[in-house]
């Protein structure tokens, strides 16, 4: 596990990560799609626990690729990249062992970004709060998924605001951290989520993560066909012949979290051509 001690100024990370290279480092070919045709944003990832950002391996909720203790320097660092929005889960709060509210709340009253935040929240008082404390939408996974009355019930009361969550291995639903299947297909649940107020759905490809191979485009393309709102691309993503991809099949915006953290892809190219 890498461990880094933020600051924008003076950071080894956040320094070696700017080194802004004067021709991108990825793979494509003649079919990739045209770079100046995509509407798609490109949102980082702030996973959050016991205080500290984090970014997990592959298929993992216990070993941790980085630990940066400053969630906050993280946010602000994100932002002069040039990133317009921000993607913060609790992990503790998935895990049912506390929470990151204060960090959360720090990040969310000192930045001007867009902010959707998630993990663990499951009832309608967690809903407003952080919407009231300044999160543009909520994320929410395994209640959603599980008690679809509910679901209809929040969006009905925060119509625009709430994103469902939905873990995908083999285009079947994962849900508690993982460690149960449902089972759904994930284009069932797409179905049965169309004609919902929804902010959007996130999809990530637990898979494609695990396996590190790229984001899975079948997979993508179908639920960006059957969606009736937005859809959130995550998993496996490590490359921009990845995001303009995602962007030439209709997603509306990928959600980044290793291969921003290790410096597989460049943050200044990925904000200037994927960001609002």
């Amino acid at each position: 596990m890498q461990e880094f001690g933020l600051n924008f100024r003076d950071c080894e990370f956040i320094h070696k990560l700017a080194k802004k290279q004067s021709k991108p480092q990825f793979r494509c070919h003649d079919s990739c799609p045209d770079a100046t045709s995509t509407k798609m944003i490109a949102i980082p990832a702030l996973d959050l626990r016991g205080g500290a950002c984090v970014q997990l391996a592959a298929g993992s909720y216990d070993r941790e690729l980085f630990r940066i203790p400053d969630p906050l320097g993280v946010a602000n660092a994100w932002r002069q990249y040039g990133f317009r929005h921000l993607h913060i889960v609790d992990l503790d709060g998935v895990a049912g062992r506390g929470n990151n509210t204060t960090e959360i709340q720090s990040i969310l009253e000192a930045t001007d970004a867009e902010v959707q935040v998630g993990g663990g929240i499951r009832s309608r008082e967690l809903i407003q709060r952080s919407l009231e404390d300044g999160a543009q939408r909520v994320v929410i996974g395994t209640r959603a998924l599980e008690d679809p009355d509910w679901l209809e019930e929040m969006t009905t009361l925060f119509p625009g605001s709430i994103v469902v969550a939905a873990d995908v291995r083999d285009r079947k639903i994962l849900s508690h951290g993982w460690t149960r299947t449902q089972p759904k297909f994930v284009l069932d649940l797409v179905e049965d989520l169309n004609g919902l107020p929804l902010a959007g759905v996130l999809v990530t490809a637990v898979h494609r993560e695990e396996a590190m191979r790229g984001t899975d485009l079948p997979l993508m393309e179908d639920v960006a066909e059957a969606a009736e709102f937005p859809v959130f691309a995550s998993g496996g993503l490590g490359s921009l012949g990845d995001l303009r991809a995602l962007a030439d099949r209709g997603v509306a915006a990928a959600v980044i979290g290793v291969a921003l953290y290790s410096g597989a892809l460049d943050p200044w190219v990925v904000a200037e051509e994927f960001s609002e």
